[in-house]
């Protein structure tokens, strides 16, 4: 349902459900980490009236939030270096951080993103959501680039999805769901880095 992209690693598709809709994706060498984009793979939408907040975990510290996902808004991008000092991350090379996401009524939701910018001013992330309200240029830029990027990713990514047969034992047993392979993922981030490379991008 839900997927990341550390500028410069791999699609991340190695989450994990801990709780009833809750989930969790680990990141590796987290204080390497400048900005993450977090989206819907658009297989899975929300359910009417639900939406999910997104959160970080670093060692021995609460969880933080970072912004918010919906339909109308299926991709956000955060930047992890605003939630750790430089003192912090230097004292720690090489740890793990944990991204949680939460799928809660847009009720809460919205409340939530209220009382976030509240307290941090709205400084803390880049979020692509509705409740974000006027975007500075730059701001803008990062979203128009994001959005451009992830329809690219969608498109072709769902130009290899398959329905599941009986070969694939229980998961095929005429469930309405589609397969993604990873190598579709990781096929796209290769040519994207050498578009980004070759100055195309």
């Amino acid at each position: 349902m839900f997927g990341c992209i550390v500028a410069g690693r791999l699609v991340q598709t190695n989450l994990q459900q801990v709780d009833v809709n809750k989930y969790v994706f680990e990141l590796p060498d987290a204080h390497n980490i400048n900005h993450i984009v977090v989206f819907l793979l658009g297989t899975v939408p929300f359910e009417p009236g639900y939406a999910a907040t997104v959160h970080l975990l670093w060692p021995n510290k609460s969880w933080q939030m970072l912004g918010a996902l919906s339909n109308d808004k299926p991709s956000a991008i955060f930047r992890l270096k605003a939630t750790i000092t430089p003192e912090e991350a230097a004292s720690m090379p090489g740890v793990n951080a944990e991204l949680g996401i939460s799928i809660e009524p847009i009720q809460a939701v919205e409340q939530q993103l209220q009382q976030m910018h509240q307290q941090s001013g709205g400084s803390s992330a880049v979020v692509v959501t509705q409740q974000q309200g006027q975007q500075s240029p730059s701001a803008q830029v990062v979203r128009q680039f994001a959005e451009r990027t992830l329809q690219s990713l969608f498109d072709y990514a769902m130009s290899f999805a398959t329905r599941p047969d009986a070969s694939m034992g229980a998961f095929g047993s005429g469930a309405a769901v589609q397969v993604l392979p990873v190598k579709a993922f990781e096929d796209w981030y290769n040519g994207f880095l050498r578009k980004i490379q070759r100055g195309d991008i």
